[in-house]
């Protein structure tokens, strides 16, 4: 069977894989894109969005709750978990199929099956009417990551979930155990939690939301205790037993003591591994490192023509990353000159209620790099667009260099947060100083007057506080 010759064979479809596919039609690439499971990848199917339209349903449950504040009357509040599950699944296939869409618009070659690198510049597709062979010089391995699975806390879709079957739920869990205090971790919590599952999140280092700033991070914790979740820090689970159709009593360590808890559900978020296997990647001499493939600043793996980008190719594990990498890399295989990541302006979003959301260094980050710093923070309760909105729980908090003025870090929590951050991307990407900041005309009345007001604060000029 003769091959098929493209300029640039894209493996996998997520937002890394299906970002450079189109990005590579668009300078005039001939692209071909191969994916195993579905367009979107898990970011559109079991990910970002899916997860984001059940979030949606519970914070609107959480709002009906407190209908009397605001005026109004709503009684008999109670939700239809199905009906919540086949809203989210709905999101997700209208997205999915829009991909489909946007690459017959840009006349990528799509084929649906497993890829494997067959030597240089050939890739092996496996579909279900056969195999294929594809050619190209320039190959973009984008096949993501899947959840990590620890040993004897393995899910097995009934009384341990991963995130997928926690996505489609074959019941509301009633005592929920969360493993793992991450973004994926802290949003499920957030979800079941609201609609009345008593949760406990168990944390193994000594903060939940460890990659986020101390304090933010305490913020968060406090106001989700309040809600009614129980949270271990510095605990880890040793053993599930299972029963099936009754529960599970897990062992968990706490200050080296183990204690046992009973719980209906569990869910594991504890991470995630690439998906390298099965790829021909080590026989075409990839370095991979802990499941992850090294690369350089611009996602070449060593290999000449070969490049991987997103989750396979390690932190930070973001959607966003990946197809600004997908764009980055089809621009260097189109012989445009592009500009390599930046990991400290990528922002990072979690969208439990309150939201957090992070770009840059830390204060502990920033202290530890040998910055002389100067810290600005402003809580919600002195915005007034915070308290008509009956949020009054939040803060924002910014990082400077003290020398230069740099703007190091930004980090929030509170309502709407995940849409805030970007004006400090923006700010970071520019490399702007506190002036540009200060002299900045803020709209009122917004939430985003409190990213002026952290700023002018962290200079002993913060106005409404």
């Amino acid at each position: 069977m003769a091959a098929k010759n493209f300029d640039m064979i894209v493996i996998g479809a997520g937002p890394g894989g299906y970002v450079a596919a189109i990005r590579g039609a668009q300078l005039g690439l001939k692209v071909a894109c191969v994916e195993r499971e579905h367009l979107g990848g898990i970011c559109l199917n079991w990910g970002c969005i899916p997860t984001k339209a059940l979030l949606r349903s519970s914070e609107v449950f959480h709002l009906m709750h407190r209908a009397k504040e605001f005026g109004l009357k709503a009684e008999n509040i109670g939700y239809d978990l199905d009906a919540v599950v086949k809203r989210s699944r709905g999101v997700a296939k209208q997205l999915s199929g829009g991909i489909g869409h946007l690459f017959k618009k840009n006349k990528i070659t799509s084929i649906m099956g497993d890829a494997k690198l067959s030597g240089k510049g050939k890739v092996t597709v496996t579909t279900k009417d056969g195999t294929e062979e594809l050619t190209a010089k320039n190959i973009v391995v984008a096949t993501g990551a899947r959840a990590r699975e620890l040993p004897g806390l393995e899910a097995d879709g009934d009384l341990v979930w991963t995130y997928k079957h926690a996505l489609q739920p074959v019941r509301m869990p009633k005592k929920l155990l969360v493993i793992g205090s991450g973004a994926i971790g802290i949003e499920f919590a957030s979800f079941y939690s609201t609609l009345g599952a008593d949760t406990t999140v168990v944390e193994v280092m000594d903060r939940i939301l460890p990659v986020e700033d101390a304090e933010i991070a305490a913020f968060a914790k406090k106001q989700f205790v309040k809600q009614g979740l129980t949270i271990m820090e510095k605990a880890g689970v040793k053993q599930l037993d299972r029963t099936p159709g009754k529960g599970v009593v897990a062992h968990i360590e706490v200050n080296g003591k183990i204690e046992k808890h009973e719980f209906d559900t569990v869910i594991s978020a504890v991470g995630i591994v690439g998906n390298v296997e099965g790829l021909g990647l080590e026989d075409a001499g990839v370095k991979i490192d802990r499941t992850h493939v090294v690369t350089d600043e611009y996602c070449r793996t060593g290999v000449d023509g070969l490049y991987a980008i997103g989750d396979i190719a390690g932190a930070p594990w973001l959607a966003h990353k990946a197809s600004h990498e997908g764009v980055m890399v089809a621009e260097l295989i189109a012989g445009q000159h592009a500009h390599p990541i930046k990991p400290n302006t990528i922002a990072g979003c979690t969208y439990c209620h309150p939201q957090v959301a992070s770009v840059g260094l830390t204060e502990e980050k920033a202290k530890a790099a040998g910055y002389d710093i100067k810290v600005g923070r402003f809580p919600f309760i002195g915005n007034g667009k915070a308290i008509a909105l009956g949020e009054p729980e939040g803060m924002v908090k910014t990082v400077f260099d003290a020398k230069t003025g740099e703007l190091l870090g930004a980090h929030m929590v509170g309502a709407e947060v995940t849409e805030l951050i970007q004006g400090y991307v923006v700010g970071r990407t520019l490399e702007t100083t506190e002036e540009d900041l200060m002299n900045t005309v803020f709209p009122h009345p917004t939430l985003s007057e409190m990213m002026h007001e952290s700023v002018l604060d962290a200079y002993g000029r913060a106005l409404h506080f």
